[in-house]
């Protein structure tokens, strides 16, 4: 059965690596992702990852989706085997098997994307990093761009807003526009990592994040050992 797409956004918080991570695991999932980012997140991606993105001539290539892979991912596989993909390296891909997802880049000031109306479906949406003030449009009714413009698509359509802030400590307007979209509809899942689950890595409590979104959009995996399991 096809499954829908999810929409992945990226704004000028720190904390793009769950972005890239996020990305790369929907792919294994079978999932089509629309991406769309922010001048501020282009900037942040620079920043933090030495990744440079053209907004205006977007190359996939850029963001560096599975390169240097040093060692078997094995969250990665067991993900992938859950969801029924096969591996990209096969060229026959098993009965009922699913490829690979694909990403569909937008410019953030595209109004005409699809992702900007509710008659589109999507699984969901994910904005990882969120910013202080992507966090404050959505909390206020502002769509000054696609990314702002298809959060409230969301709500309004009643379907998963997952928004990511990275920020510590919190101002109490900070507070107020993350308890506003809560009540708007949307979950807010900071980017608070947590400890409990064998963690041996900064790859570990990367996918820890990530996991927790997957968790939100309904999607199985096997990034993380969970409370209680052996």
């Amino acid at each position: 059965m096809p499954t829908q797409p999810v929409v992945v956004c990226i704004t000028g918080a720190s904390g793009v690596i769950y972005a890239v991570r996020l990305l790369e695991v929907l792919r294994h999932t079978g999932h089509d992702v629309h991406l769309s980012i922010s001048p501020s997140g282009q900037l942040v991606l620079r920043q933090e990852l030495d990744v440079h993105v053209d907004l205006e001539d977007f190359h996939l290539s850029a963001l560096m989706l599975d390169a240097d892979k040093t060692a078997s991912d094995v969250g990665l596989e067991k993900t992938r085997e859950l969801a029924g993909v096969s591996s990209e390296d096969s060229s026959v891909l098993p009965v009922g098997a699913r490829p690979v997802g694909e990403i569909h880049y937008h410019h953030h000031a595209d109004f005409f994307s699809p992702i900007a109306s509710g008659s589109y479906l999507t699984q969901g949406m994910v904005i990882c990093p969120c910013s202080g003030d992507t966090m404050s449009a959505v909390a206020t009714g502002r769509s000054e761009n696609l990314i702002q413009r298809a959060a409230h698509v969301h709500l309004k359509e009643r379907r998963p807003l997952i928004l990511v802030p990275r920020e510590t400590p919190l101002s109490l307007i900070q507070l107020d526009n993350m308890r506003r979209g809560c009540e708007l509809g949307a979950t807010i899942l900071p980017a608070m990592p947590g400890w409990y689950h064998g963690v041996r890595s900064t790859h570990d409590l990367v996918d820890f994040i990530v996991a927790r979104i997957l968790d939100q959009l309904r999607i199985p995996h096997a990034l993380m050992r969970r409370w209680g399991s052996p």
